[in-house]
């Protein structure tokens, strides 16, 4: 089941895939069961759902592409929709991810896509790598049917994570304390999840957990995809053991905090189409405030409409980028929220908003101590904290 908002007067088509975590052997699989039922059935999904975001079909929240036939599927696989395994005596839950995905589209070709000129898949979270795990193949297959004239897209919204050390190590009990690969490692298994074959080629046997994680997927990739990510991705410290809670971060911690933005900054750096700001969130295309947000004085609904005309145009010539349009957009100050358009922090007890210097203190931020490392005063490094930096 998919949710469809027709366009008839366009040839863009934008299908967009939910996220929410996955689980990985059949304990976390039944807790997930009976604490978050929608994620593992269709059965109690409403009859109707808003797109909000980039799913909107307001002009003034959705300026880029208000105007496209929108397909919403939600995530009922919990495999990263990667699972091509049907319900077994060995296996009481189905793990169809990539399946559906296919299935899917072979029922809007009868309504349609079949005249696209531009499908976006897009994904935020979970369904963000999904969107790396499915863009081609979801390419081959429309050439398959003898749909070459559709121009395949992907675009992953904090999807992009990094294998790397855990803050601290835990055992991998549950899929907040797993360490991403293990999880992965085993998800694979228990899913008999799938990877695009040129991925596949650039592993061993039994190593196709590399396939999940952006960086190694990219450079495989045929289809163009547009990459979102925030610097400090509230998903990716969780699976890294750093948690934000009440208490003031430690200096460990908090180096651990702005190594990670450098290291995914590091991976981005030859992403040709992305945009990634300094900020600690998770997720945005959805969200109503997604246009908010900048990095460089550029939003992201601008940067898609760069990227998209690049792509239009370097179709036709293998033109130098468009000036005044960019679409490499990551941000270079060090720490979260040193970007002033990052979305409003909240504490995590008292749900009251903080602004930034408040968050920086609340994160054990030594403001006097961080002013003399960079040979400033105090009170300047707050006045750039506060403003532009």
């Amino acid at each position: 089941r998919y949710y469809l908002k027709e366009s008839k007067g366009s040839r863009r088509w934008l299908l967009f895939l939910e996220g929410g975590w996955y689980c990985f052997n059949k304990e976390n699989c039944d807790t997930r069961y009976d604490t978050m039922r929608r994620l593992m059935s269709s059965r109690e999904w409403p009859a109707t759902r808003v797109g909000t975001g980039i799913l909107s079909s307001q002009p003034e929240e959705n300026p880029h592409w208000w105007n496209a036939n929108m397909v919403f599927i939600p995530y009922c696989s919990s495999d990263v929709w990667s699972g091509a395994s049907s319900k077994s005596e060995k296996n009481e839950y189905a793990f169809m991810g990539a399946l559906i995905i296919q299935e899917v589209i072979k029922e809007l070709v009868g309504k349609g896509l079949s005249t696209a000129k531009v499908l976006l898949l897009a994904g935020s979270s979970a369904g963000g790598t999904g969107v790396l795990l499915n863009v081609d193949r979801v390419a081959e297959q429309l050439e398959e049917m003898g749909y070459q004239g559709i121009q395949v897209r992907g675009l992953a919204d904090s999807g992009w994570f990094l294998d790397n050390k855990q803050y601290r190590r835990t055992d991998c009990i549950d899929t907040i304390t797993c360490a991403p690969t293990e999880a992965i490692r085993r998800g694979i298994r228990y899913w008999n999840g799938i990877v695009p074959e040129r991925c596949k080629l650039q592993f061993k046997e039994g190593e196709e957990w590399n396939c999940f994680f952006g960086y190694k997927i990219y450079p495989t990739l045929r289809c163009p995809v547009f990459v979102v990510q925030w610097l400090f991705d509230e998903a990716q410290l969780t699976v890294d053991n750093v948690h934000l809670t009440g208490q003031p971060v430690q200096e460990g911690q908090w180096l651990y905090i702005q190594n990670l933005g450098r290291e995914l900054r590091n991976t981005l750096k030859d992403v040709t189409a992305s945009f990634a700001p300094a900020c600690l969130s998770h997720e945005i295309i959805t969200r109503n405030h997604w246009t908010d947000i900048q990095v460089k004085g550029t939003s992201l609904p601008r940067a898609l409409h760069c990227w998209d005309r690049s792509l239009h145009e370097s179709n036709r010539n293998g033109k130098a980028p468009l000036k005044g349009c960019p679409i490499h957009l990551i941000d270079s100050c060090p720490w979260p929220h040193c970007n002033p358009s990052c979305p409003t922090i909240r504490d995590q007890f008292t749900g009251q908003e903080m602004n930034v210097i408040q968050f920086l203190m609340h994160m054990g931020f030594d403001v006097q101590k961080m002013a003399q490392q960079q040979g400033l005063e105090p009170s300047k490094l707050l006045g750039m904290l506060s403003s532009d930096n």
